[in-house]
């Protein structure tokens, strides 16, 4: 069981490495950004829109959010334009931050039922394993993303949150 501490931490480590990953991935051309590298969607540009289309999704089922129209196949092409792409991102961030401020223990000990297009059926699981995995989702892709930007030679600076979140 995850505590509430824990999800204002993740979230709040999400936001600072989107705004380190979309720094140093604006500082590549954008062809750089929507080349095929061979990633699992191929590109920068389609990882992260892919990112921010599973946040959305998520945070529709925990929070009411509204979920994009379109599936896992078209989530990497979800916001064609970059700066679009990083104003989305920001907002995205900012209210994850805003609903990780607000969840409660009973909520995270509950369970959550939604049907799963992926897996074409009714799924119900404890809360609290489904925000660990939106988290561990998020690493997972942005971890991809960081190689793909760090294979053209930019850098993100650190990524470990014991040193680049403030622990006062």
């Amino acid at each position: 069981m995850i505590s509430t501490d824990h999800v204002r931490l993740m979230a709040a480590y999400n936001a600072e490495m989107n705004r380190r990953l979309y720094a140093a991935a604006d500082r590549l051309r954008d062809d750089q950004r929507r080349e095929n590298r061979g990633a699992f969607f191929g590109s920068i540009h389609a990882t992260l829109n892919h990112l921010v289309w599973g946040d959305s999704v998520w945070m529709g089922r925990f929070a009411g959010w509204d979920a994009p129209k379109v599936g896992i196949p078209a989530s990497v092409s979800l916001h064609d334009d970059w700066d679009a792409l990083k104003a989305v991102r920001a907002e995205t961030d900012a209210r994850i931050e805003a609903w990780a401020a607000t969840v409660e223990l009973a909520w995270l000990s509950g369970t959550l039922s939604w049907y799963s297009a992926a897996m074409q059926r009714d799924v119900t699981r404890p809360t609290w394993v489904l925000v660990t995995h939106f988290f561990n989702h998020q690493t997972h892709h942005r971890g991809q993303a960081h190689a793909l930007i760090t294979a053209f030679g930019e850098k993100t600076g650190d990524t470990d949150i014991p040193f680049i979140l403030p622990f006062d």
